[in-house]
């Protein structure tokens, strides 16, 4: 995992000398976590998983220049990933930021009964929960994210972060 500095030199390789290696470097970092993200976010849905990855690192590179550098290069990445997302739903109309969504996509390449079993359930459980509490649910649980972090990835009081996890794991309680 790079630090702080390695990302901060890499950004200003990139704006300083239009370094492309850099940039690379940044996407291999950040591109296994980002897609884990965005496929449980999607609930399974891998193309869609591959566009938001691709929109999220082009917009991610057009916009280096904008990054001040207060966050880590990997929350601003998120959060720019967050908003392709938000945009996808905006555009295709399929389900507003608060709603959850109508169906569970079951991904059948999964060989074994058990790993099928508990990947249901957890499926089930993220799709009783609105956009905005299952990204809250995959940055604490699955990415490990403190919830200072969350907040600015999802834009929004700590507070919020913590009623919208606490909101998920009554509503993933109830599931059966």
């Amino acid at each position: 995992m790079l630090t702080k500095w390695e990302e901060l030199r890499l950004v200003a390789r990139c704006v300083a000398g239009d370094d492309r290696r850099a940039f690379e470097r940044l996407v291999e970092e950040y591109q296994q976590p980002l897609r884990r993200f965005l496929l449980n976010l999607t609930m399974g849905n891998a193309s869609l998983t591959d566009d938001l990855a691709q929109d999220t690192f082009l917009k991610a590179y057009l916009g280096l220049r904008s990054w001040q550098g207060v966050a880590r290069f990997k929350t601003w990445l998120f959060r720019i990933a967050m908003n392709e997302y938000y945009g996808y739903l905006r555009r295709n109309r399929e389900i507003l930021p608060d709603d959850p969504p109508d169906s569970i996509p079951v991904d059948e390449r999964v060989d074994t009964a058990g790993a099928t079993e508990a990947r249901l359930d957890v499926e089930r459980c993220l799709s009783v929960l609105s956009a905005n509490e299952r990204a809250a649910v995959l940055l604490f649980y699955l990415e490990d994210k403190p919830l200072k972090e969350i907040s600015r990835i999802l834009d929004m009081p700590e507070g919020t972060v913590k009623s919208h996890l606490s909101r998920a794991k009554v509503k993933m309680a109830q599931v059966r």
